[in-house]
């Protein structure tokens, strides 16, 4: 292995930017994996277990900005250094181009950005925080101080920070979004990965970054618009921090004359948590005549409580939204994407062929006997929690990195058994990587891998637009695709991808373009999350019925079967 690294002292970058950078210099130079990260002692820690940790990084301090760049076949180095030397172009490059035309001093604090917002006219209510998870407390403290509400995107703060960092916004009634927020839109600003979705009159809090997504474009495409989507990072729900900044965003959707309808989504909460929850929901909307539409994904949708609708899956969330707001009443969701609906999908299309110059074997291939298995490569993490909540539903048994449940919980995340669903963005796969949402190549890999198991019938995967993601992740994606396909294909097996794509018109990757693209390499795309998790039920039917000895549903007795997939 050839790795090459170098130090860049106070140079602090948020781990977005340095995200694109590494997997622009990785694209571009064809490196295994570029890495930059600030020199804190956790992301030295994170390295070392990695196995990408040198001496010549040691003296590296929690202001300065780590490189490193591997590739096990550059034998030479050349590769390797080029790359490297591309890192510290771009890192030069998106400096200067930070400060155009006359030469300024950038804020050194929050009080000097304070007031260079004020001496420009420009009076912010908010301040945007991405600072090392070390300092990010001290300075989400002066921010409140000084009367902002904040968008904490760091990361790595420790929980006893965080709640003092939101026990001091209630006490001046501010709100914290975070911290690890990575997504909001305020006044039609989308901050962090978020969509650009039309204004409207349906406010979201949400203490999940890609459900905040979801839920806004699919209410985009039924015809409203979001006042704002407010993130509370995922750790608000818990017993720890009692749902602080959920209540306080409540509080200002419901004090918000453009809000008419407000939609919350968070994995289960604490129990004390929900019924603080449940029981201020119930007084603002007596006080205001707002309706609460209520996601708590992963548990059973509880029973509708004065002013409170409770769901099941995001698409329901935006369809109750929608319907509340238009006046509607309780809305109706697709039948296709309700959790007990999996018998309204039609799957007779299914698998697609790839293109003309492959459909006759394409069509010529079948499902084996031994293909049973539904394998979720996802991005974002919420997704991968709806798609278990719906398989769970349906009596099937789904193993995960992050399970429902605790009892199916992987031994390896990197390698599958039987049903899996895998959050490809949590942290044992981005350690030195950038999130899925900017680099597709990790999942790229893991889709070879499981078109490579005999018993894999069926790959489910996200694609996820707006601000922040890659600029054509279909077309990063689609080569893979056609190649797992034909994979399958080579050895006698059909393989059916599904897929889905979260934004809207208006995003920068073209929603036109992007689903195009994968329904060329052959994706059956379904239109929500949701009904991408459900298309995948009477497909497994389908199949169990053709080998009712091998029942795709009825996993609950058998001893887990491994498969071959294994992606480092």
């Amino acid at each position: 292995m050839t790795l090459q690294v170098s130090v860049r002292s106070n140079l602090y970058k948020d781990s977005v930017a340095l995200m694109r950078i590494a997997e622009e210099v990785r694209a571009a130079t064809g490196v295994a994996r570029a890495t930059l990260l600030m020199g804190t002692e956790a992301n030295k820690a994170i390295l070392e277990q990695a196995g990408l940790f040198s001496d010549a990084l040691r003296a590296a301090r929690a202001a300065d900005l780590m490189v490193l760049v591997e590739d096990a076949d550059d034998h030479d180095g050349s590769r390797v250094a080029a790359a490297l030397q591309l890192a510290e172009r771009l890192l030069a490059g998106k400096a200067a181009a930070s400060q155009p035309g006359v030469q300024q001093m950038s804020p050194q604090s929050m009080a000097m950005a304070v007031a260079a917002a004020n001496e420009a006219g420009n009076k912010s209510g908010l301040a945007q925080i991405s600072v090392p998870g070390a300092y990010a407390a001290a300075e989400a403290l002066k921010a409140i101080k000084a009367g902002l509400d904040v968008f904490l995107f760091s990361d790595n703060v420790p929980l006893e920070q965080e709640l003092a960092i939101k026990q001091l916004a209630q006490a001046h009634g501010r709100l914290v979004m975070g911290p690890d927020c990575g997504t909001a839109i305020v006044g039609g600003v989308p901050l962090g990965f978020a969509n650009q979705v039309r204004r409207g009159r349906i406010g979201l809090v949400g203490a999940s970054g890609t459900g905040l997504q979801e839920v806004s474009c699919q209410i985009h495409a039924l015809g409203e618009g979001v006042s704002h989507a407010l993130g509370t990072g995922g750790r608000d729900p818990s017993a720890a921090i009692g749902g602080i900044s959920l209540h306080a965003a409540m509080e200002m959707l419901a004090a918000d004359a453009s809000t008419e309808v407000i939609v919350l989504i968070s994995k289960p909460p604490a129990a004390p948590v929900v019924q603080s929850l449940n029981a201020r929901m119930q007084q603002l909307a007596a006080q205001t005549g707002k309706h609460f539409v209520v996601l708590f994904l992963g548990a059973s949708p509880s029973a509708a409580l004065p002013g409170i609708t409770p769901v099941g899956t995001l698409f329901e969330a935006a369809a109750q939204a929608v319907a509340l707001v238009q006046g509607k009443g309780k809305g109706k969701a697709d039948t296709a994407t309700r959790v007990g609906a999996a018998e309204s999908v039609n799957v007779a299309a299914l698998p697609k062929p790839l293109d003309n110059a492959q459909n006759s074997s394409q069509n010529s291939a079948q499902h084996s006997p031994q293909q049973r298995y539904v394998r979720g490569l996802f991005s974002g993490g919420t997704f991968c929690t709806e798609a278990q909540a719906i398989w769970q539903a349906h009596g099937l048994r789904c193993w995960s990195n992050v399970p429902l449940d605790k009892s199916l919980l992987l031994s390896d995340a990197r390698c599958s058994q039987e049903h899996t669903a895998v959050d490809l963005g949590d942290d044992v796969f981005t350690v030195g990587r950038p999130h899925p949402m900017i680099d597709p190549q990790l999942r790229i890999e893991r889709l070879l891998a499981e078109a490579a198991d005999p018993t894999v019938a069926v790959i489910l995967l996200d694609v996820v637009l707006g601000w922040g993601s890659h600029a054509d992740p279909a077309g990063a994606l689609a080569p893979a695709i056609r190649q797992a396909c034909a994979i399958a294909s080579a050895d006698g097996r059909a393989l059916s991808v599904i897929g889905f794509v979260t934004g809207t018109a208006d995003d920068p990757q073209n929603l036109a373009a992007q689903r195009e693209c994968l329904l060329q390499a052959g994706v059956t795309l379904a239109d929500s999350s949701s009904a991408a998790a459900m298309v995948v039920l009477p497909l497994l039917a389908q199949l169990a019925a053709a080998a009712p000895s091998q029942s795709a549903l009825n996993l609950a007795s058998g001893k887990a079967e491994r498969s071959k997939a294994v992606v480092s």
